[in-house]
């Protein structure tokens, strides 16, 4: 008998489906089959049932946080059970130690974190049987059949166990040893008990984000002016902008009007007039990481929820493995899709988007290219289509767009028609540009609607001649950058190599494909928000005050810079592919890991750090909003460290023009005015003055305290009614 040790629970019944089986508490049997014709059990974990212990678990010397402890270097690495995965752990040994097994079939998800969940499992039961690997891209019936009858030896997929191992001991040697390191270095400084949380990947992301930050802080807003003439040439009448050196801007309103002037009214020539068709080719197909970027921009999800959105799909076996680098496929992946294609047309929620489906893409080498794809292709719809009824409405969106991006595909180019007209006038250049689509093809797939095309140009030609009629003096302004979305923020960790000046470096990057993995870019950002490093405004990551003290200590160090965790990945995968020892890694992360430590020490000696409780109390600039609101403080913001003070129809936070900190206290509740003194005493005390007259349901004296202090949600605590002296008599 066979026992399968899948990932998790779904995972489990996909890869029972297509035998016939019969599902108990702990256990899934498989009877009797071709494919298993002594049966089989599949047992599951739930994500991952072991993690490293913590450095306090593994010397009891490192309990207490100090930096004569550092650095951190275990001779061995151990494990403990992750807290309420006993019992799932437990079932899972008693099926392996069952006599009546003779082989495990590890079935986690086909990847490197796939392959330590399921193996280090196997290895802490201590059951030691032959073993094979289950490996598919897909959970449909047919192609779990066929998976199960290609298994692959163990040892074929050992070094993605040994590459998984490798990543989480670098990076707890990293994590753990410069996390105390900056915490207790920042503690002596700031007098504060803040901890300061770094890793390889989180670091590096933190620092895009505050960087962007300070460019955001460092802007000046400048005013720009453009010339914009009109031309009637031979009856044909179009708008050109004057071309300058440089560009087109002028930073001088007077000189703009000058050339204007001069310009206006004068005879004026084509020197050149172009017009061309252009196609414009269907995008790719989707990794992980632009389905994540488009389902933000277009849904507003955040990366976490695409993720879970594509894995619930992927279990249920109606798209293929989401955690994928790859927009490519091999041949036999493009073989199927005739198929798909056909079923997606017997959908009513598709069918009318097949009618512009043209070509077929298996020779298409911007789809199928076999040397482009790693360990996974692109998202796919599998041949197995849901009831989209019986999708949930956001498993619906998500659906679609991966349905779409497949559909189109396989649609005709979009065409263009582009032309470009060069005017001279008064000796200068202007020039004029158009771009109308023709035919959409492929976006009548994406699109429900179409951007409006640009003004169309006339058909005119070169040497033609006529008078300018009007010339404008167009006024703008430069923008800022924008802070990040998390659809943003995932593109650029993908892309981090293609903005760096070093190109050695940026081939590196582009090799291990930027920041951080496909399949835990979503997980760096949410760590990134309970650590309180970021916070989500209107769907845009803003940096805490938390989060650039510590990138400005950091600084241009290695564990900011993006450098770090290319480097790693691809070593990592060069292990992962047998190419590189494990042990030899782990050897340089130990001594990479000491250098951290030394270089921070060495470091702080030089760091300006203003504690944080008075960088957040400080006043903000003065805008016209804190201007006509700035009074007296009557305490300190328990949301944000800023000051609490009177708005006029509320109590706020001094800080709300700088950081938005969302505090708020009403000067009503239930019926009764707030007055500043007992915020004050609520602020100071935790608990207000005795306020008398509240009017619920009958009235009642009660003072103001918090229910949640940080959320700044309040209660009441009721007055204790005065007992009488009768009362308070002792009887005799």
């Amino acid at each position: 008998m066979d026992a399968i040790v899948a990932e998790k629970a779904s995972q489990a019944e996909a890869l029972a489906a297509p035998f016939s089986h019969q599902k108990q508490k702990d256990v899934i049997i498989i009877r009797p089959c071709e494919q298993f014709p002594q049966g089989a059990k599949i047992v599951w974990c739930a994500g991952h049932l072991f993690e490293i212990k913590s450095p306090h678990e593994l010397n009891g010397q490192w309990k207490r946080w100090s930096l004569d402890h550092l650095p951190m270097l275990p001779d061995q690495f151990q494990y403990k059970m992750v807290r309420g995965r006993a019992k799932r752990f437990q079932s899972i040994k008693t099926v392996l130690r069952d006599p009546s097994v003779r082989t495990i079939i590890a079935a986690g998800d086909p990847g490197r974190e796939g392959e330590l969940i399921v193996q280090l499992v196997v290895r802490m039961t201590g059951v030691k049987k032959p073993m094979k690997r289950l490996w598919t891209q897909s959970l449909t019936p047919q192609a779990v059949k066929d998976a199960f009858s290609n298994l692959l030896d163990i040892e074929a997929t050992r070094p993605l166990y040994e590459e998984a191992l490798a990543r989480s001991y670098a990076d707890w040697l990293v994590g753990m040893n410069t996390s105390r390191a900056y915490t207790l270095l920042l503690r002596q400084q700031q007098q504060a008990r803040e901890v300061y949380a770094t890793g390889r990947v989180q670091t590096p992301t933190l620092a895009l984000i505050v960087q962007r930050e300070k460019a955001i802080q460092a802007f000046t807003e400048e005013l720009f002016y453009e010339v914009i003439g009109t031309f009637d040439v031979e009856g044909n009448v179009y708008e050109g902008t004057l071309q300058r050196e440089g560009g087109t801007r002028f930073v001088s309103k007077e000189e703009a009007e000058k050339h204007a002037n001069e310009a206006v009214n004068q005879p004026s020539q084509i020197t050149s007039a172009t017009h061309e068709t252009k196609q414009l080719q269907p995008p790719n197909l989707h990794s992980l990481s632009s389905l994540q970027a488009l389902a933000n921009k277009r849904y507003k999800y955040g990366a976490k929820k695409t993720l879970q959105l594509l894995q619930k799909l992927y279990e249920r076996s109606y798209i293929s493995y989401p955690r994928t680098d790859s927009p490519f496929v091999t041949a036999a992946e493009a073989a199927t899709f005739p198929e798909i294609l056909k079923k997606l047309g017997q959908q009513q929620t598709f069918a009318d988007l097949l009618i512009h489906t043209t070509r077929s893409i298996a020779t298409d080498r911007r789809y199928v290219n076999a040397k482009k794809v790693t360990d996974h292709h692109a998202i796919l719809p599998t041949e197995k289509m849901p009831k989209m009824d019986r999708l949930g409405k956001d498993e619906a969106a998500m659906y679609d767009l991966v349905v779409r991006s497949f559909i189109a595909a396989h649609c005709a180019p979009a065409k263009y028609s582009h032309r470009n007209i060069t005017t001279l006038c008064a000796e200068r250049t202007f020039l004029s540009k158009s771009k109308q689509l023709l035919e959409p093809g492929w976006r009548k797939v994406l699109f429900a609607e179409e951007t409006p095309s640009s003004k169309p140009l006339p058909d005119v030609i070169e040497g033609m001649t006529g008078i300018s009629r009007k010339m404008n003096v167009k006024e703008g302004k430069t923008e800022p950058p924008k802070r990040y979305t998390e659809g943003d923020l995932i593109t650029a960790m993908k892309n981090a190599g293609q903005a760096i000046e070093d190109k050695q470096l940026g081939r590196v990057l582009k090799e291990a494909s930027g920041i951080g993995e496909e399949s835990t870019r979503s997980a760096i950002i949410e760590r990134l928000k309970a650590l309180e490093y970021i916070t989500l405004q209107k769907h845009r990551i803003v940096p805490t005050e938390k989060a650039h003290v510590l990138i400005n200590c950091i600084g241009d160090t290695v564990l900011a810079s993006p450098e770090l965790t290319a480097r790693w990945e691809k070593r990592l995968k060069e292990i992962g592919s047998g190419k590189a020892s494990s042990e030899q890694f782990i050897m340089q992360s130990r001594k990479f890991a000491s250098k951290l430590v030394t270089d921070a020490v060495q470091a702080s000696s030089g760091w300006i750090v203003q504690p944080l409780e008075q960088k957040q109390n400080a006043s903000p600039p003065r805008t016209r909003q804190t201007q006509l609101s700035s009074k007296e403080p009557l305490g300190s913001c328990p949301t944000c460290g800023g000051n609490v003070v009177d708005k006029g129809k509320l109590y706020g936070c001094d800080q709300f023009s700088t950081t938005k900190c969302p505090f708020t206290l009403s000067k009503t509740i239930l019926g009764k005015s707030i007055t500043a003194a007992a915020v004050k005493k609520l602020l100071t005390n935790g608990k207000s003055s005795l306020i008398k007259g509240f009017k619920g349901k009958s009235s009642f004296d009660a003072y103001l305290v918090w229910k949640d202090r940080e959320k700044g949600s309040l209660g009441f605590e009721f007055a204790k009614p005065k007992r009488s002296s009768k009362q308070t008599t002792k009887k005799e």
